[in-house]
């Protein structure tokens, strides 16, 4: 399952790579990108798992940058 997500609050482009590199390692996530020019969150993971993938990437994103919001 692939959904897109929007970002509100990423403002650094390094930070949405270290973003996309550590929500690529939650289990069962298949794929991650984020694009900073679009801030765009875009998740491709098991579709059983995927409303605790996507907790754990809300996280992630508060952990490196703390006004970061997925919305979606």
């Amino acid at each position: 399952m692939v959904k897109t997500f929007s970002l509100t609050e990423l403002d650094c482009a390094n930070c949405a790579r270290k973003m996309e590199d550590a929500i690529k390692k939650i289990d069962g996530v298949e794929s991650a990108s984020i694009s900073f020019l679009t801030q765009k969150l875009t998740i491709s993971a098991e579709e059983a798992k995927f409303d605790e993938i996507l907790k754990q990437a809300s996280k992630v994103c508060r952990r490196i940058e703390p006004d970061c919001k997925i919305v979606g």
